[in-house]
């Protein structure tokens, strides 16, 4: 099947929605214009950065460019996890602990997937590694941000009633611990939301993108579930490890609410 090559001009048009967006946001008074526009561009801009390092890794396959690779997107989804959260971990502990989590849950799971389910030779080829390790990022990130946001800025607002249960003489993660759950299912709606559509409501990215590139359906279908799986294994191991890390991190040896640590975004 002969793939149909999109033009400058057939993105162009596309963009046009993204600009009817931002004046629709500006007439609104949303103050999303701005953000809109720009993630628009970053967009655009780093998928074709991708595309052509991508094309790169795939002419000269490395272990050590494909490590390189890894920790740049790493460290790039860690950054993003306290991007645009109301309230945050003062210095760099969000950063820390979103981007040890991610590391921990996607590495893992990009691994297992490499090694024993999908089983190419060599395990490291940038065609399986790099979409499969981008995927998990993206969505363990997304997972990790909300639950994030949740916890620390429930935290904030019921620091009054953490701090008598405290005086009642709970520990620091019972205090917080219905807050914690919470925040761990806010983290896990959206992968599972995609799980029970899959199909019915949507057809997911990926399996989208091979049946457009020509592949047959029921191998897309089989490549769809696998991904979709990994995803929530990924998004769930790293969002109940973030958060268990986070709720830690707000109490001191003595069991106190270390509130000082808070940050209230303006």
């Amino acid at each position: 099947m002969n793939i149909i090559q999109l033009t400058p001009f057939d993105l162009s048009i596309a963009a046009g929605l993204i600009l009817i967006l931002a004046l629709l946001s500006l007439i609104m008074n949303l103050g999303l214009s701005r953000q809109i526009l720009v993630s628009a561009l970053r967009t655009a801009v780093q998928l074709i950065l991708v595309g052509f390092v991508l094309k790169l890794l795939f002419a000269n396959a490395n272990p050590l460019w494909m490590l390189l690779i890894s920790l740049i997107m790493l460290l790039a989804a860690g950054r993003e996890v306290m991007a645009r959260q109301k309230i945050k971990l003062a210095g760099w502990r969000g950063f820390g602990i979103g981007t040890v989590s991610m590391f921990i849950s996607s590495f893992s799971v990009t691994l297992f997937a490499l090694l024993v389910v999908i089983g190419n030779q060599p395990w490291y080829a940038p065609q399986y590694a790099i979409p499969l390790l981008g995927m998990l990022l993206g969505n363990t990130m997304n997972g990790i941000s909300l639950g994030m946001d949740r916890l620390l800025t429930t935290t904030w607002q019921q620091r009054s009633v953490i701090e008598q249960k405290l005086m009642m003489g709970e520990r620091g993660m019972d205090a917080i611990h219905e807050i914690r759950s919470e925040s761990i299912r806010s983290g896990m709606i959206p992968i599972i939301n995609s799980m029970a559509s899959a199909g019915i409501v949507s057809l997911p990215g990926m399996m989208t993108g091979q049946i457009l590139a020509g592949s047959p359906p029921m191998d897309a279908v089989k490549y769809q579930i696998l991904i979709m799986f990994l995803i929530a294994g990924g998004t769930g191991f790293g969002t109940i490890v973030a958060l268990w890390i986070t709720s830690k991190e707000l109490f001191d040896d003595r069991h106190r609410l270390r509130i000082n640590l808070l940050q209230k975004r303006y």
